[in-house]
């Protein structure tokens, strides 16, 4: 019912900055909660950063807090992750999920139906 297409990914120094976005189609943003997602090589997926369906509530996980910040622009249809001051334990394949979801957004991926292709991040010097 919804497609999400990411883009933003990268190489990026240590302390740089990078921006994903998520670009939602067949359905408005207004009817899912937004939840990113990373994932590194050999390390289980982890809830990044997350936006409710109707972008009052959003949720970070405590390493990225302060860092991280996920936004949505309706009348584009596509949701962003800001992220600055970048470490190179941040680096890991980014997703971008949905689900339709009253309420706060999970940070638990197997609760989204929805998934974009992902994106590396790369943090090196």
């Amino acid at each position: 019912q919804v497609q999400l297409v990411q883009s933003g990914g990268g190489l990026v120094q240590p302390g740089g900055s990078l921006s994903l976005s998520c670009a939602a189609s067949g359905s408005t943003l207004d009817y899912y909660a937004i939840g990113w997602f990373r994932r590194a090589p050999g390390k289980e997926r982890e809830g990044v950063s997350c936006i409710s369906s109707d972008g009052g509530s959003t949720y970070s996980r405590d390493s990225v807090k302060g860092r991280f910040t996920v936004s949505r622009d309706i009348a584009k249809n596509t949701v962003y992750l800001q992220m600055n001051s970048l470490k190179p334990e941040d680096t890991a394949v980014y997703y971008c999920a949905a689900v339709s979801l009253g309420g706060d957004c999970p940070l638990v991926g197997l609760e989204y139906d929805y998934w974009g292709q992902g994106t590396q991040v790369t943090v090196s010097s």
